[in-house]
């Protein structure tokens, strides 16, 4: 489970995020990225109804994709908030997928430490 101090919870961070942040997309993911002035890096999740009507179907996700930002966590560069945007079609999508995905976006923001 992602450590609650890496999440994202407030919605006036979440607004911060997706108003000044920078984008980048792969697949069914888009990636809203901004610094922040901690040491450590926070993320958030966003999955609308468009995904899924249902909301056991949204949660998984959002567990799927916090359990591989988790295993990135020690290679993410600190001091960035992270929003994770959701498109249909990834309800479809395994967690292998969604591994592969979220490294090619990372390295595509050059979040990921050298």
């Amino acid at each position: 489970m992602l450590p609650l101090k890496n999440r994202l919870k407030k919605k006036k961070d979440f607004e911060k995020v997706l108003k000044k942040g920078k984008g980048f997309t792969e697949d069914f993911l888009f990636l809203k990225i901004i610094k922040n002035n901690f040491k450590i890096s926070r993320v958030g999740f966003i999955v609308s109804k468009k995904i899924s009507k249902k909301a056991v179907q949204r949660s998984k996700i959002k567990r799927r994709l916090r359990e591989v930002i988790r295993l990135y966590l020690d290679k993410i560069q600190p001091g960035f908030d992270l929003v994770f945007l959701t498109k249909p079609g990834i309800e479809k999508r395994d967690f292998w997928e969604l591994e592969g995905i979220i490294y090619k976006i990372f390295k595509k923001g050059r979040i990921l430490k050298r």
